[in-house]
């Protein structure tokens, strides 16, 4: 059966490899998945217009002659 023992040197360990685990989530992985997660969407939203076409007002008629406009 094992103890639990509160040394010093076990807190260390504990608290280092705790501290690298979230440097390498905050500094490594999060950013890959954010960048990844904004460059998918952007991806989708430029697949859906080449398909249907950018937003917009479809049914532009020209100006009857001598409009202001």
């Amino acid at each position: 059966m094992t103890q639990i023992s509160d040394s010093g040197e076990g807190f260390r360990r504990k608290r280092r490899r705790e501290l690298l685990t979230f440097a390498v989530l905050a500094f490594g992985i999060w950013p890959v998945v954010a960048v990844g997660v904004v460059g998918g969407y952007g991806f989708l939203v430029w697949m859906y217009q080449i398909a249907y076409g950018p937003p917009g007002p479809h049914d532009v008629r020209p100006a009857p002659p001598g409009s202001a406009e």
